[in-house]
């Protein structure tokens, strides 16, 4: 089980989320939100809930992008 500072070792920098997000869409498009949770899933199915949170948060930043970019047209 993980101690609290092992999660925060492996908590991605904004920089790092953004990189992940930015991937995400190039491969996977409008399903970049919908890719994200489900690892978000699979890694907390499989124990590993730092993990988990990292993909949560790209989910989240992943639809917020993909709202800004609906507002502007």
């Amino acid at each position: 089980m993980l101690t609290g500072s092992q999660i925060n070792n492996v908590t991605p920098a904004l920089g790092e989320v953004e990189t992940m997000v930015s991937v995400l869409e190039g491969r996977h498009g409008v399903w970049a939100a919908d890719v994200a949770d489900f690892l978000a899933t699979f890694h907390s199915l499989k124990g590993d809930p730092a993990r988990s949170w990292a993909w949560a948060g790209v989910a989240e930043v992943a639809r917020r992008r993909a709202e800004a970019r609906e507002h502007e047209q």
